[in-house]
């Protein structure tokens, strides 16, 4: 297959556009780097010549619920003009678990971009994941200094390339909607995450909204459970 990843040059991205290489599929990345603006539509048309599924990882990093809901909504829509003009044949969108049961500024974003991908004009999938083993990482380097403030979460946070091969596995195949969720093995604090990682460090929590801390973030129903621990990504960094 020939498959294009919209934000395949951010750190998941990454992931799926390698992963999607070692399955034998010819990858087009789609990024401004490569000449392709998401939010203007420059270069998409080019791009999808030939392609037969999307992923969109495409991300914006805000937690202000008007940027995230423009951001979110001009690329989809691009993304779903372009994917018609060029004769996509499926759409994939790496959505959040708990988006729709957490009311904030960035998951806003998230629920309009699944609302305009499911009823577009490409058949799509949605697939909803937990946080990452990565993004406790990631938090550790937001955060300057000796304290560490981590938000009071409760998720099951699977390994990003579980999470990218199973993008790629439901981009081989037919549109299913929402797709079945994606969580990790375990139930973990974000802290006590931030904790295994900043060693030395005092972690601190700080409210994150009821919803979040009380379970609003683990899937509800049937997943799909990822197989590598928390502590196994750590040994593995």
């Amino acid at each position: 297959m020939r498959m294009a990843v919209a934000g395949g040059t951010g750190w998941v991205g990454k992931l799926v556009v390698a992963r999607a290489h070692a399955a034998g599929h010819e990858v087009v990345v789609i990024s401004r780097s490569h000449g392709v603006d998401l939010m203007t539509g420059g270069g998409l048309d080019e791009a999808l010549e030939g392609v037969d599924a999307v992923i969109d990882v495409a991300n914006v990093e805000t937690l202000n619920r008007a940027t995230a809901i423009t951001f979110f909504e001009t690329t989809t829509r691009n993304l779903l003009a372009a994917e018609e003009r060029s004769h996509v044949r499926h759409h994939v969108v790496l959505s959040i678990v708990g988006v729709d049961r957490v009311d904030s500024g960035y998951y806003a974003g998230k629920r309009r971009q699944e609302e305009l991908a499911l009823a577009g004009p490409i058949p799509a999938t949605v697939l909803r994941a937990t946080q990452f083993h990565e993004f406790a990482a990631q938090m550790i380097g937001r955060i300057p200094g000796p304290v560490k403030l981590v938000p009071s979460m409760l998720s099951r946070p699977v390994a990003a390339s579980e999470v990218a091969a199973e993008l790629v596995r439901l981009a081989e195949g037919p549109a299913q909607g929402l797709a079945t969720d994606l969580a990790g093995p375990e139930v973990l604090r974000m802290a006590s995450m931030v904790r295994r990682l900043a060693k030395g460090k005092l972690v601190l929590t700080v409210p994150a909204g009821r919803a979040m801390a009380t379970g609003a973030l683990l899937p509800a129903g049937d997943f799909h459970r990822g197989e590598i621990t928390f502590d196994e990504w750590v040994a593995a960094r």
